[in-house]
């Protein structure tokens, strides 16, 4: 009987130390509401430890090359054989421009790992109903650009193109695409790099 009541009595800060370590978590979990925020791109670098890690320029030229490539595919040569000229390259420009404003910016604004973090991947960083058409105007930009870089290719490779019975570098999804994207980050490049120059200047005139 004595062991019994010392068993017990031996036993019981035991237990009144558990709950006492119960409570100190529940109280920890219940202040854990005044914890610092965390921003979303912490939580993201975290997340994508252990796999393989790809730059974000390297994904956004990607996209850029692909859609344009696509688009490519589907209206040039979908769309030659039946209707040309003009008329096929506003089909091009509008289809680039779609594709840009749903596709392409829609794809960088819903990964981006902060609002307006992938603005200077955009030449249009305007998010309203009618930037559609002003990524129209753009690819048309852009599109033109395109033409005129293949008849200076075609032209240095095998003279007057409109003589020429075949050119060297025909028009294809891949080139087309390549093209599209290296005269889209070159634009978007020069316009960075004027914002730039311009804020460092009015930095300048304001820290006076």
């Amino acid at each position: 009987m004595a062991r019994k009541q010392k068993s017990r009595q031996s036993g019981k800060p035991a237990a009144e130390n558990y709950y006492e370590l119960k409570i100190d978590a529940v109280n920890r979990l219940v202040n854990a509401e005044n914890a610092p925020e965390v921003s979303d791109a912490e939580i993201r670098k975290y997340k994508s430890r252990g796999r393989l890690n790809i730059p974000s320029w390297l994904k956004i030229v990607f996209v850029k090359f692909w859609f344009s490539g696509a688009i490519c595919y589907f209206f040039l040569w979908g769309l030659g054989t039946y209707i040309s000229g003009l008329d096929l390259m506003f089909a091009l420009a509008v289809g680039l421009g779609i594709s840009m404003d749903l596709m392409v910016n829609g794809m960088l604004r819903y990964f981006e790992p902060e609002k307006c973090a992938y603005d200077k991947w955009m030449m249009v960083t305007v998010r309203k109903f009618w930037s559609i058409f002003l990524n129209v105007v753009y690819a048309g930009v852009l599109l033109y650009c395109i033409i005129w870089a293949y008849n200076v290719i075609n032209t240095l490779l095998v003279g007057d193109v409109e003589t020429a019975q075949r050119v060297a570098v025909p028009v294809e999804p891949i080139i087309f695409g390549l093209m599209y994207m290296g005269f889209d980050m070159l634009f978007i490049t020069v316009r960075n790099t004027i914002v730039k120059v311009f804020r460092d200047a009015d930095a300048k005139v304001s820290g006076k």
